[in-house]
């Protein structure tokens, strides 16, 4: 090898070397021997002399190069406007530009699909296909004397760009600027866009003593908490720990234990930042948006990369299970019906198939008796227990499904209670505390002090929220009763949200 060392290996896995004309091509799909090594070789070959794009057929293959590189200023924005993807090397920007010509002269809508695991650089390229479709949108348009000042479409759209990733982004051990949030832009006519977020942090921290009852142990931190959000300390203190719960038709008290408290401070605080994100998404969406018709538009989608960390739980099974429906979508569409129209235009052409079926995981998470249906039904036993949601999963799935299994033991890695088949790899989940992070409730108490805050910002970002707590004659505008918030669990709103192929296809 090139280190030194000498690798015997099976007859099978050694494959006939590509001609040396093929050396750095810049669309693989024109191999003579198309295979992994070639393909790995060939990327390799191109990233160390800074080419970080390369075609392989329809796609575009990124290498994150983790440096800033010359490769996105505005005269490359206009070296690759109207040209054909042969006349120019490959770049995001040739692809932004084909389906931009595309959307134009053949009056479809077009999407673009940015795949890849955590760190691979998903987020900067979709900014970069923006930034061309917001270029070329201002260069086509006529400016008038006031669009000479700083605020052109271009402009406002990256400076939205920061406001969303300080809320939106967050430090994982893979990369530093991680999108904790699905982007999906439109590009039409006029350019709108629209954010959808999956995201959590915590605001809010104050210490208790480790009783079976929780009680405040100094209340410095809670009175900053209380100040910052113009309530009352005592009141958000009796709130947390001694919050009222109805009991059939009764209203009663209900004392807190530690575990209790953290939880519950936990998931007000995600609620009070995912509101915040949803109110920052709105505002740039009008201030982005325009009166003008749209016939037809370019969708650009960006979503959480795939994760495979030393230690899983609930929050990468809801992330790798977008991911597995979003590269189901790509597989379809790219291998399956691609060759169904072979097929309908008369083409000589034997079905392949590829192994990119990835039902049979995506069924075993979202499906009846899967997992998320599972972990459902045993939040709805007050007796249930991380212990007895493993069971169940056991019975019903190991050596049923071969995507479900049961984890080694590695020494020194952390402890895990179920491995799982992805496209991406073989991922290890631990599932403590996932009953408690699913059922993930608000304190209703501790909301209704939100809702009367002399904050008006906090108090309307829970205007909307009616509880149990809410009286039954409350009404909206328009005279309807407000809607009360009936229980719902993260995973079965996770899996409504998602609505992956419905949503790419309108």
């Amino acid at each position: 090898t090139e280190f030194g060392k000498t690798v015997t290996v099976k007859e099978e896995d050694v494959h006939p070397q590509n001609p040396p004309k093929f050396d750095k091509i810049e669309d693989m799909a024109m191999f003579t021997f198309l295979h992994e090594p070639a393909v790995l070789f060939n990327l390799k070959e191109r990233y160390a002399a800074w080419m970080i794009y390369t075609y392989s057929g329809l796609f575009c293959v990124t290498v994150n190069p983790y440096k800033w590189l010359p490769v996105y200023d505005q005269s490359v924005v206009n070296a690759y406007r109207g040209k054909k993807r042969s006349e120019a090397p490959p770049h995001i920007f040739s692809i932004s530009d084909n389906a931009y010509q595309y959307m134009l002269s053949d009056r479809e809508n077009q999407s673009v699909l940015i795949t890849g695991e955590s760190g691979a650089g998903k987020t900067v390229n979709t900014k970069r296909v923006i930034q061309y479709f917001a270029s070329i949108a201002a260069v086509s348009g006529k400016k008038s004397t006031s669009d000479e000042k700083k605020g052109t479409l271009e402009d406002q759209i990256i400076q939205a760009n920061p406001a969303l990733e300080a809320f939106g982004n967050a430090k994982t051990i893979r990369n530093d600027n991680s999108s904790r949030f699905v982007r999906s832009v439109f590009v039409c006519s006029q350019i709108s866009f629209k954010s959808y977020h999956t995201c959590s942090s915590y605001l809010l921290y104050f210490v208790v003593e480790i009783y079976e009852q929780a009680e405040a142990d100094g209340t410095e931190d809670l009175d900053k908490a209380a100040y910052l959000m113009c309530l009352n300390s005592a009141d958000l203190v009796k709130g947390l720990c001694n919050p009222r719960v109805k009991v059939g038709n009764e209203w009663v008290t209900k004392g807190q234990n530690v575990n209790q408290v953290y939880y519950a401070v936990g998931a007000l605080a995600k609620k009070i930042y995912e509101n915040m994100f949803l109110w920052m998404v709105i505002r740039i969406n009008l201030t982005l948006d325009t009166k003008n018709a749209r016939q037809h538009y370019i969708g650009v989608l960006d979503i959480a990369g795939f994760e495979i960390f030393e230690f899983n739980t609930f929050e990468q099974l809801c992330i790798n299970f977008t991911n597995e429906k979003l590269q189901q979508f790509f597989n379809h569409h790219m291998f399956v019906l691609e060759q169904e129209e072979y097929k309908k235009e008369g083409i000589v052409w034997e079905f392949i198939d590829f192994g990119m079926d990835l039902a049979a995981c995506i069924d075993l998470i979202e499906r009846p008796m899967g997992i998320m249906s599972i972990l459902e039904e045993e939040c709805m036993f007050p007796k249930a227990s991380d212990n007895t949601f493993k069971a169940k999963l056991y019975d019903t799935h190991l050596g049923k499904n071969a995507c479900f299994q049961k984890p080694r033991i590695v020494k020194g890695k952390p402890e895990a209670h179920f491995s799982m088949v992805h496209y991406a790899g073989i991922v290890d989940y631990n599932i403590g505390n996932w009953l408690v992070k699913n059922k993930d409730p608000l304190n209703e108490t501790v909301v209704a002090l939100f809702q009367k805050s002399s904050l008006k910002f906090l108090a309307n970002l829970f205007a909307n929220y009616a509880g149990a707590e809410g009286a039954p004659e409350e009404k909206a505008a328009g005279g309807k009763k407000k809607k009360g918030s009936s229980f719902q669990t993260v995973s079965a709103l996770h899996r409504v949200n998602l609505s992956l192929n419905k949503h790419m296809y309108d």
